[in-house]
């Protein structure tokens, strides 16, 4: 039997985390709540969740620097987060995914759209099994295993910004905007905006080290992963 996947509830409002839990576990999810940084800490010491939704403003430590940290710890730094708050303004957004926020949504929020974004962070942290390995120059792909690799050595990307390079990767030479790729990484059906594409492009840039100049931006149009401007290996280098 499949394990109903689990999401940790970082909220200090009891009222809060008990709608959003009773409404998780009525579609098939293990909530766990805790109601400050020390405690969403101690449980993911003991079990990693499969999602957080983390509130931005917290007794202690605030959820910008524990997305911060989380994201720093490889053992954590794939879980992917949702941050709560009641901070709407588009300078705090960038901040909580600037973090290493996956989403972001803002009090009062629907639960109808909040388990719409569960579930939308959920698949894309699944890769996507069709496509096996895509390899363009030194950069390689392997759907089936989740690894990345530049002139193989192994590279740590977040769940979204694998699914990003996925999709770029099978879709090199061309010319994405932003839209077709909120689309196509994110769904349709997701309520994200474009801004969102820049903060996870310049984040699998980083990820990727040299190899990130793949990564053309197009002014005025979008991205584009091309081989063309592929770093030189060490082999070529010492040609």
């Amino acid at each position: 039997m499949r394990q109903q996947p689990g999401v940790l509830i970082v909220e200090d409002e009891p009222a809060i985390a008990e709608l959003i839990a009773v409404n998780l576990r009525h579609h098939g999810f293990r909530p766990t709540w805790a109601i400050d940084s020390a405690t969403a800490q101690a449980e993911l010491d003991a079990v990693l969740p499969d999602v957080i939704l983390l509130d931005w403003m917290l007794p202690g430590e605030s959820g910008l620097m524990l997305a911060k940290r989380w994201r720093s710890n490889p053992r954590t730094k794939a879980v992917p987060i949702i941050m709560l708050t009641a901070r709407g303004d588009e300078l705090d957004r960038v901040a909580g995914l600037d973090a290493g926020a996956d989403d972001y949504i803002a009090k009062p929020f629907s639960t109808k759209e909040l388990l719409a974004r569960v579930r939308a962070v959920l698949r894309r942290r699944a890769p996507e099994q069709a496509g096996g390995v895509v390899s363009i120059g030194a950069l390689s792909l392997d759907a089936a295993t989740y690894r990345v690799s530049f002139n193989a050595q192994r590279l740590k990307l977040g769940p979204t910004e694998f699914k990003l390079l996925q999709y770029l990767m099978n879709h090199a030479e061309r010319v994405h905007s932003r839209s077709q790729l909120l689309d196509q990484v994110w769904g349709d059906h997701v309520f994200i905006e474009e801004r969102t594409v820049d903060v996870h492009v310049k984040r699998l840039r980083e990820a990727l080290g040299a190899a990130g100049q793949m990564i053309e931006t197009v002014r005025g149009a979008g991205y584009r992963l091309t081989a063309q401007a592929a770093p030189a290996s060490p082999a070529q280098a010492n040609d």
